[in-house]
This record gives structure tokens, C-alpha cells and sequence, in this order.
């Protein structure tokens, strides 16, 4: 099989549908067979995988239509799906190879793996978790998917599922925090590109985990490796811990 690829771009005016543009157009392995957003068509043929930061409503209709004709592979970036939404991708995955991500950087994948290990070793009876997140006022999900990836890190430290352990937004009178419980608050301002930290706070110390974006094309360059990686691979759901060697695939 030839080395060179055929790639698509899902939201190809959006911002980070323009980053992954320039990434691709540098590198000498790629051909970028189609530029789209939401509405147009493609023909999906053109494509041996498609990389998609576009909607979570037009992301499903992609894996649906990549599904039902048995491709290309797909890298999904957005964020802000229901959960039904990304059950309808999972389910697209039983018949393409799909990569889906909250973020595609390799430092935040390697910070989920801290922050998982942490949470595993501090009692929860002791330890409380905390997840701030801030992006630029153009965000419009709240907490980002990097955020939520890190609080089921957390939860998956502490042998539970997030939704048992997700505390309510604070706001008012809410009485004493809830022992074990994983809170999340995020700030919008600016063009800020994002910032994430995981707080472990005990009585008598406080633990911080953080990661900074400085350049978008991060993300960019990320999901061009998923694609490069997933384009070969077999049916399934993937994530960046697969793409990174993290988990063997």
C-alpha cells in the first residue's frame, strides 16, 4: 500500500478545521482530497480518512454516512456530544475504524495518565478532586472534553464511573462538599486556547496537575497522526491512548 494518503477535512473553515489544513499541506505523505463543512456534500471514495472538528450533529451524520459506505476511517474532534450522540459514532465504529478524542494533545494524554495514577493512590475520604478548565469566549460546551476526559480519569483511579462521582455546579447555598465526589468548574475569556487543572486537596496539602496550550496547531498535529494511524486500522473506537502507544491496539 502506497505510503501517501487521501484526507479529508470535516469543518474546514473553522478554526481548527483551517489549523489542521495548514498542517496537512506541509507535510509531503498527505493529499487533501476534500475540503467541507455542515450542508456540503463529498464524495467519500476521494478519502482513505477524514478529520472532523466540526458539530456534534454533523459529526454523527459523517460517521453514519462513512459507515454506510464502508468508509474511509474517521478522526472525530468535536466536542459537546450527548451522550446518545456518541453512542450513534460508537455505533459507526462496528463498521469503520473511528478515532474520537476530547483532545488530541500529546501532553494532556500523558496528564490523564497522571491524573488517573493519583487518584488511585490518595483516599478519597481524604483527597477531594477538582477540575478547572478556561478557554477562549468563543467555547460554547461547558466543561470542555478535556475536562470531562480527565474527571473519568479520576473516577477510573478511584474504580468508579463519573456519573456516580460528578458533583453539581456550585452555586448558592449548597451546603458541605460530598466526600468523593469529582467537581468541574470552567472559565471562559478572551483567546485563551486552553488551560487545564486537576486539583487533589487534603486537609493538609494540595496536589496540582496542569497542562497549557500555547499554539492551536497542537491539536492540529495530533489529529494528523490519528489519521495517519487509524486510516489502516481495522473496525473500532479508538483514542488517543491507542494512537500513542499507550494502550496496544
Amino acid at each position: 500500500m502506497s505510503d501517501i494518503f487521501h484526507a479529508g477535512i470535516s469543518g474546514a473553515r473553522g478554526r481548527m478545521g483551517r489549523a489542521v489544513s495548514q498542517v496537512l499541506d506541509a507535510r509531503e505523505d498527505v493529499v487533501v482530497a476534500a475540503r467541507f463543512d455542515r450542508g456540503e456534500t463529498v464524495d467519500l471514495k476521494l478519502c482513505d480518512v477524514i478529520i472532523d472538528f466540526s458539530t456534534p450533529e454533523a459529526s454523527v451524520a459523517l460517521a453514519k454516512a462513512c459507515a454506510a459506505a464502508g468508509g474511509p476511517a474517521l478522526v472525530v474532534g468535536s466536542t459537546g456530544l450527548t451522550p446518545e450522540q456518541e453512542a450513534e459514532i460508537e455505533a459507526a465504529a462496528d463498521k469503520i475504524a473511528i478515532v474520537m478524542s476530547g483532545n488530541f494533545s500529546l501532553g494532556v494524554n500523558i496528564l490523564i495518565g497522571l491524573v488517573e495514577h493519583a487518584a488511585l493512590r490518595l483516599d478519597a475520604r481524604d483527597w477531594d478532586i477538582e477540575v478547572l478548565e478556561t478557554h477562549h469566549r468563543r467555547k460554547v460546551d461547558a466543561p470542555s472534553g478535556t475536562a470531562l476526559m480527565l474527571g473519568e480519569a479520576a473516577a477510573n483511579g478511584r474504580g468508579r464511573d463519573l456519573k456516580e462521582l460528578r458533583s453539581a455546579p456550585y452555586d448558592g447555598i449548597t451546603g458541605p462538599r460530598e466526600t468523593g465526589k469529582i467537581g468541574f468548574a470552567s472559565l471562559r475569556a478572551g483567546g485563551v486556547i486552553g488551560d487545564h487543572t486537576v486539583m487533589f486537596a487534603s486537609e493538609d496539602e494540595m496536589l496540582t496537575l496542569s497542562h497549557s496550550a500555547m499554539d492551536r496547531s497542537l491539536f492540529a498535529k495530533g489529529a494528523v497522526a490519528a489519521a495517519a494511524w487509524v486510516r489502516n486500522r481495522r473496525p473500532g473506537l479508538y483514542d488517543m491512548q491507542d494512537v500513542l502507544g499507550f494502550r496496544q491496539a
